[in-house]
């Protein structure tokens, strides 16, 4: 049994991590740690009281095999080092450091160590995304050439209502624009998928975006991709479909095209097919994402030393860089093309 520590009991680790840690064979929850005495009390009631701290030092006494950071991304680099330190293994949620630098330093410090790194991109635990995997290694619609995936949404409304009934920007909304919109918060996980189903690396990258809220972010990103072998990735992400209308709706889809068929994916009524020449194989769909996946991919890679599927620390560093930059570009086109029409 792996005694399992969690920094950070936000909303992700309430609602996605912990549930499925409790109820993974070969997982213990052994400790929580959160700055906030309010809060990892609260936490720590709702799952069972496992011992509770609001400093890393007392936290890491519990004497623990692995740690799972769920804390701002501020703090990721110094609980990877703290983690690197005590001698035990890392499941980082996304981004794993705020910069390249940052993220570079947490691979470097787990790798002196011996000890594992991974990234919480828990998208690739769906049974959705297994089993394209398994149509693309086997070749069920031939060679992929073309990818489109897309996510677009409202990030649960631009405005929201105070507890004095008042209209206010939402602060979810406003702080992931601020941190980098759509692509850097989401489009990490639908860039990471392109990657890990093809088993190509990205060599050239192209961007286009729309500012629908004004904020230095784009948030409306279309980010191409151009893969080692030739297929192409699109990724459409937004958090303003719909981010100021009574009643939204968002779309979530996944289209593999290849020489020989097609894989779609539909979140609306979980439609998972391949289209090929001889046939179409329809299965259950299931949610795009799987905490409950990832963590006996977790409790399986901690009692064998081997991965499996789990994202490496320098793949979520790559997925983050490619999201990064791309808007990166798309903030500075934009200015550049206003000081034209300055001038």
């Amino acid at each position: 049994m792996a005694k399992i520590g969690v920094m950070g009991c936000g909303v992700v680790a309430d609602y996605g991590h912990l549930p499925a840690i409790l109820q993974t064979p070969g997982l213990e929850l052994a400790a929580l740690m959160d700055p906030d005495p309010a809060r990892l009390a609260h936490v720590a009631s709702k799952f069972g009281n496992p011992p509770a701290f609001t400093n890393s030092q007392d936290f890491f006494n519990s004497k623990l095999d692995a740690v799972l950071i769920c804390s701002p991304a501020g703090a990721h680099l110094e609980n990877i080092k703290a983690a690197a330190e005590h001698g035990v293994h890392v499941l980082c949620e996304k981004p794993l450091a705020m910069n390249d630098e940052e993220a570079e330093e947490a691979i470097a410090v787990m790798e002196a160590t011996g000890k594992m790194l991974f990234t919480g991109f828990v998208y690739r635990f769906s049974p959705v995304a297994l089993q394209i995997k398994k149509w693309v290694e086997d070749g069920v619609v031939g060679d992929i050439r073309s990818l489109r995936l897309i996510y677009i949404w409202d990030l649960h409304g631009q405005y929201e209502q105070d507890t004095a009934g008042n209209w206010i920007v939402s602060p979810r909304w406003q702080g992931r624009m601020v941190e980098g919109g759509p692509m850097v918060d989401c489009g990490v996980h639908q860039i990471d998928l392109a990657r890990w189903w093809l088993g190509e690396e990205v060599e050239k990258t192209t961007v286009a975006a729309a500012w629908v809220a004004d904020y230095e972010a784009p948030d409306h990103v279309y980010l191409h991709m151009d893969h080692a072998r030739g297929a192409h990735s699109m990724v459409e992400m937004s958090f303003s479909y719909g981010h100021t209308a009574r009643n939204p709706i968002s779309h979530f889809s996944y289209h593999l095209i290849g020489n020989g068929g097609v894989i779609r994916y539909d979140r609306d009524g979980y439609i998972l097919e391949a289209r090929t020449g001889g046939s179409t194989i329809v299965v259950p769909g299931a949610s795009e994402k799987n905490f409950h996946g990832m963590h006996s991919a977790f409790s399986e890679a901690l009692r064998t030393g081997a991965p499996g599927h789990l994202p490496s620390g320098r793949d979520g560093l790559i997925a983050t860089q490619i999201a990064r930059a791309a808007t990166d570009r798309a903030i500075a086109d934009r200015l550049q093309a206003r000081l034209g029409d300055v001038k």
